[in-house]
């Protein structure tokens, strides 16, 4: 028996030139979590991460709190879809900037489409495969986990493979799957036991670093 830990990168850079990096408030939030797991005696057998830059940032915010070495295992079937290129592919564009609230609106109500036609086979984005594809590659990554390992393992992931990964294992419809994506926080944990032959779900975007009042401002979605 053992413990799968999937994370979320702390926050990144929504609205600016370059999502993919943390802001200062995902660096803080990552180092947080490695504080928490630190005082309570936490540690890991084995790290997967994807190959994108605010998974390896995150983990590396997470190792510095908890003090830990370990080496991540780097696996592109652990990074996001492209949100942009789905967006694209329903030729729609949001009207105002990403960084305004109602350009945040827009973002995730075409995001939140684009993604239920894609899992529909509905669209073809460019430089993305199918849906199933990426299913597949999440899928993967579990099955390697109940062989390979026992004790504790950690995955640094991102909103999409960590809600995918639990519509596989409790079973749900791909349009469930994309509501957990989109209600997954930042640095938020999800806990799945597991053996040779299947994962179980024991929480889902918890975050138990972040308690205390004055750490209200530091949730975040994006």
């Amino acid at each position: 028996m053992g413990t799968l830990y999937l994370v979320r990168h702390g926050q990144a850079s929504f609205g600016s030139d370059d999502y993919d990096r943390l802001s200062p408030l995902g660096q803080h939030q990552s180092q947080r979590l490695g504080e928490h797991w630190r005082a309570h005696g936490l540690h890991f057998d084995a790290v997967y991460t994807g190959t994108l830059l605010r998974h390896r940032q995150t983990w590396a915010g997470i190792a510095q709190g908890l003090g830990s070495s370990l080496e991540p295992h780097e696996w592109p079937e652990l990074n996001e879809y492209d949100s942009a290129a789905l967006i694209d592919a329903l030729h729609a564009h949001p009207s105002a900037p990403a960084h305004t609230p109602q350009g945040y609106r827009e973002h995730f109500r075409l995001l939140r489409d684009a993604l239920r036609q894609w899992s529909a086979g509905v669209l073809t984005p460019r430089g993305m495969g199918s849906h199933a594809d990426f299913v597949a590659g999440v899928n993967a990554v579990l099955e390697r986990v109940r062989t390979l390992h026992t004790g504790r393992v950690l995955v640094v992931s991102s909103g999409g493979p960590i809600a995918t990964a639990v519509g596989q294992v409790l079973g749900t419809t791909p349009e469930t799957a994309i509501e957990l994506n989109l209600r997954l926080r930042n640095t938020a944990l999800t806990e799945f036991d597991f053996n040779p032959k299947r994962h179980t779900l024991v929480s889902f975007n918890t975050l138990p670093h972040l308690t205390q009042p004055e750490q209200a401002a530091w949730v975040s979605y994006a």
